[in-house]
């Protein structure tokens, strides 16, 4: 089976692409910015036309896109988030029409939740801000393809290598620099969010690359449990064995990405039912797993 990922270096592709490569009968192809990939690729600029080029050379039987930008400006937002699935579907119908496409998408997708009430994927898609609203154009895009496909809405990914640009990493970096007097000013930690472990998500998507046709065209990813931001940054700090205090409401440090949002948990029944999925880590070993990754004390 010949699978190409596509963003593999980044935090969601890099897991992907670790777990696809343990598959015994797997040959996986990298497609992406960086000079290692197998196959360069920008799907912020790339032309259709090029791109099916490149998918008819490699005959894919699989697809992941973990392509994506999760900050900067609405055009950069756009370009990645919604122009990029345009292009690699309208490629995939030229180059490679039966390859199975699994893209991410995310749970900012869906907006503000309903305290106590997990969003199902026929919920309405209310997203407050231009990530949510570009990974939303993105989905439609492949949802409407008429490829073989499947968009999997992930929630808050936590685990081992969680980047500084999101509040898992930021919150760990800080805590290796801290000291006994030291003050982590930080924004409102009250909002509740669906974290789940990045192994999970990398397991959901060998599932959803394997699984027999059809699929949904959207699969929920998450833990399927609300918890408080505040939870997760007590939970790094006890591993840290940290001293210091925390300061919360702190000017300017707050999500820009999902900062509206106080309430969100993605039910995630349909992903057990046809992908026979549920998450395997507790939020505790994605933090435990996160702060080892990066060395402990």
């Amino acid at each position: 089976m010949r699978i190409l990922v596509l963003g593999s270096t980044g935090y969601l592709g890099a897991h992907v692409a670790e777990r696809l490569r343990a598959l015994s009968d797997a040959q996986v192809l990298t497609a992406g910015r960086s000079p290692d990939a197998d196959h360069g690729v920008d799907l912020a600029s790339v032309r259709p036309e090029e791109l099916a080029k490149t998918l008819a050379s490699v005959a894919p039987d699989a697809v992941v896109n973990c392509a994506g930008a999760t900050g900067g400006d609405a055009v950069a937002l756009a370009e990645l988030n919604s122009r990029g699935p345009a292009v690699l579907c309208a490629a995939l119908r030229e180059g490679a029409p039966a390859a199975r496409l699994v893209h991410l998408g995310s749970a900012a997708e869906y907006g503000p939740g309903e305290p106590g009430i997990p969003v199902t994927e026929s919920a309405a898609t209310r997203p407050v801000g231009p990530y949510g609203a570009t990974k939303l154009a993105g989905t439609a895009v492949v949802t409407s393809s008429g490829l073989d496909s499947v968009v999997l809405r992930v929630g808050n990914p936590v685990g081992p290598g969680a980047p500084t640009a999101g509040l898992p990493g930021r919150i760990t970096a800080l805590l290796r620099q801290a000291g006994p007097d030291t003050v982590l000013r930080l924004g409102d930690l009250s909002a509740h969010r669906d974290f789940v472990d990045v192994r999970d998500v990398a397991r959901a998507v060998e599932l959803a690359v394997t699984a027999p046709p059809p699929l949904l065209p959207v699969l929920n990813i998450g833990s399927g449990r609300a918890v408080p931001v505040r939870e997760l940054v007590h939970g790094l700090a006890e591993l840290a064995g940290f001293r210091g205090r925390t300061e919360e409401n702190a000017e300017g440090g707050g999500s820009i990405r999902s900062g509206k949002v106080s309430w969100q948990c993605s039910a995630i029944g349909a992903a057990e039912e046809a992908l026979g999925w549920r998450p395997r880590h507790t939020l505790d070993e994605a933090l435990a797993a996160l702060w080892e990754a990066d060395g402990s004390p």
